[in-house]
Parts: structure tokens; C-alpha cells; sequence
């Protein structure tokens, strides 16, 4: 399994400190990062020996009151409290391995109307539509109709094992870092998706640096982001970066955008011109 409570909850647990979490510094010599795991239970109002089990693994669910006060206990952000609560629901399979995404007829349709750079990614960062301008900005140097491929472009792909597309991003780290949580929180959601966990294990092997990145168990919801990109053609350019979920099987439209009347929107009108 790529993804895992007791993993979860440890990650957080030695990432907090006894001062942090409001425990007043000892005189003993501590030999764990963060809280120790009796700290956290009796923050969490638990048994020590429950939440070991938790985090070990030998008991794989916890009621939403425990959920909520290990969150408070770890001092989780929403984003990451929601996350706990997902990876300690019951876990159901997700679609089967061979069922490929699909965009709806109308959701092409958009993205064919669109002026602005549009693309649709599923759960697994794999690239399922995009229009012209999505296309030019993110991958030109791919066939445009490979989404319909059978072998798609992957954003998380591209990303760390493609020197060009990761050369586009001025700000690659934190957009790794982004993409690397999107696919930690999707892997929660989607336990038994082999398609996913081989790509996670493709990553972690191929790249030092997702594995890194994999290991801190990244968590970040955002919708809005301004990216600062070096495209190859058009040259230096800031747009910003829209995430819209589709009421699909988790799907979602990133639109890029330049403001009116600045140079970053002539960029993107050049880029429109191209053949």
C-alpha cells in the first residue's frame, strides 16, 4: 500500500515539538525527533497502547472522535485533517486497474472554447484533454493528441523526469512539492489503483528527489497558485494558474491566465500565433 495511517500519523508526530505542542522542555536526553508516541497519546486523551497500534498498524481504523483529537493533538492544518480522516475511513477499492479516465463530450467542447490555456488531469496526474494553448505552454515538444493515446502525458511524469517540462517552471520545487501531495492525497483515496502505485514506484526509483519529497508525506489543498515559467518559445512569463474540480470521477481543469493589457498576456497572444 503507498499510503498508510500509522505512516501518516508518525510523519506528523516526530515533525511536531514538545514545545510546539506545549509540553514544557525535560533534562533527559530525547532519542525520537518530535513527540514521543506517550507525548501524543495523552495530548490525544488515548492510551498509549491504542495508539501504537494506530500508528503500527495492527488496529487500521479510529473513530472520528479519536481522528479529531489526534489532529488537534498534532496541530494538523484543515488540509491534513482531512487527509487523517481519509486514511483512517474504511477502505474500499477504487475503479478497477484497466478502467482508463474519460472526458465528458462537453468538457472538450470548453476546452476547445477556451482562450486562455486549459488542461484536464485525473487523480493520477495523467493528462486527459487539453486545448491548443495548454498544449503549446506545457508540453509543445509531445504530439498534441497523445492524451488520446495509450500511453498519456503525466504532469508528475513530466515533471521530474522530463528535463523540458521541468525546465518551464521557475518555481519547480514547490510546484514538485504540490504535485508530489496531490498524488500522496489521491493515493489515500484511491487504495487498491495499481496504475497509481506502479507510477509512485516508478517515481521513487527514477527520482531522488520525489522520493525525498514522498517520504514527508506531503499534504496541500490550493486552488490558486501564480506560476513563473521560462517557456521556450515565448520567453519569460507569470500566469496565474486556476484548479477547478470537475464533477467527475476526480478530475480537474487548470486554466492559466495573464492579466489584461500586461506583457505576460502578449506572451500567451504569441504563443496562440504559433503553427
Amino acid at each position: 500500500m503507498i499510503n498508510d495511517l500509522g505512516g501518516f500519523l508518525r510523519s506528523r508526530r516526530e515533525r511536531l515539538s514538545p514545545v510546539e505542542a506545549g509540553i514544557a522542555p525535560g533534562h533527559t536526553h530525547r532519542r525520537v525527533p518530535g513527540l514521543r508516541r506517550e507525548e501524543l497519546a495523552e495530548l490525544a486523551g488515548v492510551s498509549v497502547g491504542y495508539y501504537t497500534r494506530l500508528e503500527r498498524g495492527v488496529s487500521g481504523s479510529a473513530s472520528a472522535a479519536v481522528i479529531d483529537s489526534l489532529a488537534a493533538a498534532l496541530r494538523l492544518d484543515p488540509a491534513e485533517h482531512d487527509h487523517l480522516r481519509v486514511l483512517a475511513a474504511p477502505q474500499r477499492p477504487s475503479r478497477p486497474e484497466a478502467r482508463r479516465s474519460r472526458v465528458r463530450s462537453s468538457v472538450r467542447e470548453l476546452l476547445a472554447a477556451l482562450t486562455t490555456p486549459a488542461v484536464v488531469i485525473d487523480h493520477r496526474a495523467d493528462v486527459l484533454a487539453w486545448n491548443r494553448l495548454g498544449h503549446l505552454l506545457l508540453a509543445g515538444h509531445v504530439a498534441f493528441n497523445a492524451p488520446d493515446g495509450r500511453v498519456r502525458p503525466n504532469i508528475a511524469r513530466m515533471l521530474f523526469l522530463d528535463p523540458h517540462h521541468r525546465a518551464l517552471y521557475r518555481d519547480w520545487r514547490a510546484k514538485a512539492l504540490v504535485t508530489t501531495a496531490a498524488l500522496h492525497q489521491a493515493a489515500a483515496r484511491h487504495p487498491a489503483d495499481a496504475v497509481l502505485e506502479r507510477l509512485v514506484g516508478q517515481l521513487a526509483v527514477d527520482s531522488v528527489e520525489f522520493a525525498r519529497m514522498w517520504a514527508r508525506r506531503p499534504v496541500k489543498t490550493c486552488s490558486y497558485y501564480v506560476r513563473e515559467m521560462d517557456h521556450p518559445v515565448v520567453g519569460r512569463v507569470t500566469l496565474a494558474n486556476e484548479t477547478v474540480t470537475l464533477p467527475d470521477e476526480d478530475q480537474q481543469l487548470g486554466l492559466f491566465y495573464a492579466r489584461v493589457g500586461t506583457a505576460d498576456a502578449d506572451a500567451l497572444a504569441l504563443l496562440g500565433q504559433l503553427r
